[in-house]
This record gives C-alpha cells, sequence and structure tokens, in this order.
C-alpha cells in the first residue's frame, strides 16, 4: 500500500511538469506577442523612412489575413510544438516558427557585424525578456533544436552561432 507522502509527493510533482509546461507556453505566446511589435514597428519605420516620403505605404497596404478570411499563415498564428526541419541548402527561414527566426536573425546580425557566438542569457537580454532561468532555459532549448538540425552550431558550450552554410533570410536559407 503507497503512502499517503508518496501519494502527495507525486501529485506535487504532476502538478510541478504541469506548472512548467504552461509557464513554457506561455512563454512563447508572450515571445511571439512580442516579436509581431517589433515587425509591426519596423514596418512602420520603413514606411517613414521611405525615398518616396511614405507613398508606398499609402499603397501596400497590409492587410491582416485572418481579417480577409484567408487562412492564417505560418507567422500568423503561434505554432505550439513547431517541428524544426533539418537546414537543407535553399530551406527558407519562413519554414521555421517565429521564435527560431527570431533567434537566427539574431546570429545572423551578429555574424553580419563579426560579434561572435551568444549565450541565451545573452539573447534573452536581447529579445527585451528578463534573464531569468525559466526564460534563459526556454531559449537553450530552442536554440539546442536548432543545433540539431543543422541549423546553428555550438562551438563552445553554451554560445551559439549560425552554422556553416545557413545565410540569411533574404539569401533563401
Amino acid at each position: 500500500m503507497p503512502s499517503v507522502v508518496g501519494l502527495l509527493e507525486q501529485h506535487e510533482l504532476a502538478a510541478r511538469c504541469r506548472v512548467d509546461g504552461l509557464r513554457e507556453e506561455a512563454d512563447h505566446i508572450q515571445a511571439e506577442l512580442e516579436w509581431q511589435e517589433w515587425v509591426i514597428a519596423r514596418r512602420r519605420v520603413d514606411a517613414v523612412l521611405a525615398p518616396d516620403c511614405g507613398s508606398t505605404a499609402d499603397t501596400e497596404d497590409v492587410a491582416d489575413p485572418r481579417a480577409a478570411g484567408g487562412p492564417p499563415t505560418s507567422r500568423d498564428a503561434a505554432k505550439p510544438k513547431a517541428q524544426v526541419p533539418v537546414w537543407r541548402e535553399g530551406l527558407a527561414w519562413a519554414a521555421l516558427s517565429v521564435d527560431y527566426q527570431r533567434i537566427l536573425t539574431a546570429l545572423a546580425d551578429r555574424a553580419r557585424l563579426h560579434q561572435g557566438p551568444l549565450t541565451c542569457q545573452e539573447m534573452a537580454v536581447l529579445f527585451g525578456l528578463d534573464a531569468v532561468p525559466a526564460k534563459v532555459e526556454a531559449l537553450r532549448s530552442k536554440a539546442k533544436r536548432l543545433v540539431a538540425r543543422g541549423w546553428l552550431a555550438e562551438p563552445t558550450p553554451g554560445r551559439f552561432m549560425l552554422a556553416q552554410g545557413v545565410a540569411g533570410p533574404g539569401v533563401g536559407s
């Protein structure tokens, strides 16, 4: 017959696992919202700084595909437990969820500026997240998954950079 303390410990462990899962999901949703805010801000800045004084911003109406009744695109909806495809030549970054694209973009910017690899704690700060263990570990999990699939390299433990051959998003890989 199991002890009462043993049963309580089992229930506590199950509850802790559920809370950890919900925290990771909440972090994912928060990151998606923050990313969308940056995309909107970038579009607005691009429209203001357009060489023809913003006239293209008036003609290029960026409509929300969800409002138009069309199917949502990969960047419109959060992808819980998104699959990370194995990197191959010509595979676009759009194959990845927004969170993974954000990591690649940050590392591509670092590579372009010859600043070297990043730690997950540095990424968290760069993304405007609190550098608390839960958020840093969520980034580490994503970065490790990208390493395993060939998108990133980990030259030294805990420091990540783009893998050899992975280029910027505009290059098609």
